[in-house]
C-alpha cells in the first residue's frame, strides 16, 4: 500500500500546486481592464449571439471559480467573479463557458460522448474503490482469487470508465478554450495585452484537467497491477 499512498500524496501535491497557479493567474488578470468595457455575463452573451444560439440562458451562480455550462437546462453560469466584472480573466471564462453551449449547439462529438458517459461515471466513481479494496480484502481472507477477484475486477472496469471519462473530457475543454479564444481575437474583443491574459489564464485552468487524467490513470495502472499481480 506504501505505492499507492505515494502516488495519492504526490497527486494531491501537484494539484493543489496548480490549483494555487490558476487562482493566482485568475488573480493577476482580474487586473486587467478590458477596453471593451463589457462584463463577463455581456461577453457570453455576444458570443452567443454571434453563433447564432438564442435558446441559452446566461446566469450567476456562486462561489469563485464555479463557472460551467449546463447542457440540461442550456444555461451558461458564471460565477461572481466573472458575471459582473469587466477584465480579461472574466472575459476568458466567460467566452470558454459559451465554447461548450457552441460544442452542444454542433453537437460536437467529444461532448456528446461525455455527455452519455455522465450517469455512468457518477455512480461508479463511488464504489470503484470500495470494489478493489474489497474484493483484495476478500480474495487474501480465503487464500484464494474467486468471488473476491471477480469483485476486484468488477471495481477496476467501475475505474476504468473513471478514467476514460477523464480523458475524453480533455478534448472537450480544449476545443472550448480554442473557441473562446478564436472568437475573442476574431471579433477584436480583447487587446493583444488582454487576449494573452486570457490566453494564459484559459492555459492554466486546462491543466488542472490534464493533472486530473493522468491522476486518475496513474490509479488505474496502480489497482491493475495489484488485481492482476495477486491473481
Amino acid at each position: 500500500m506504501l505505492g499507492y499512498y505515494i502516488i495519492i500524496g504526490g497527486l494531491t501535491l501537484v494539484s493543489w500546486l496548480i490549483s494555487n497557479k490558476l487562482k493566482s493567474k485568475f488573480k493577476h488578470y482580474s487586473q486587467v481592464r478590458l477596453r471593451n468595457g463589457m462584463s463577463g455575463a455581456e461577453i457570453a452573451q455576444k458570443m452567443l449571439a454571434d453563433h447564432g444560439i438564442s435558446d441559452v440562458k446566461v446566469i450567476s451562480t456562486p462561489g469563485m471559480l464555479t463557472d460551467h455550462y449546463n447542457p440540461k437546462n442550456k444555461t451558461v453560469n458564471l460565477s461572481e467573479g466573472v458575471y459582473n466584472q469587466r477584465n480579461a480573466a472574466a472575459a476568458a471564462v466567460a467566452a470558454h463557458e459559451v465554447g461548450h453551449a457552441v460544442q452542444h449547439a454542433r453537437s460536437y462529438e467529444w461532448l456528446t460522448m461525455r455527455s452519455r458517459l455522465v450517469p455512468v461515471v457518477s455512480i461508479t466513481s463511488n464504489f470503484s474503490h470500495y470494489l478493489i479494496i474489497g474484493g483484495l480484502v476478500l480474495g487474501a481472507a480465503s487464500g484464494s482469487g474467486g468471488i473476491g477477484l471477480t469483485i476486484a475486477l468488477a471495481g477496476l472496469v467501475a475505474m476504468a470508465l473513471g478514467t476514460a471519462f477523464s480523458f475524453i473530457t480533455l478534448p472537450v475543454e480544449y476545443d472550448a478554450s480554442n473557441r473562446a479564444l478564436a472568437w475573442l481575437k476574431n471579433k477584436n474583443m480583447v487587446s493583444q495585452e488582454e487576449f494573452k491574459g486570457s490566453e494564459d489564464a484559459l492555459k492554466w485552468a486546462a491543466r488542472t484537467y490534464l493533472v486530473a487524467a493522468i491522476g486518475s490513470l496513474a490509479m488505474l495502472l496502480y489497482w491493475a497491477f495489484a488485481i492482476l499481480g495477486r491473481d
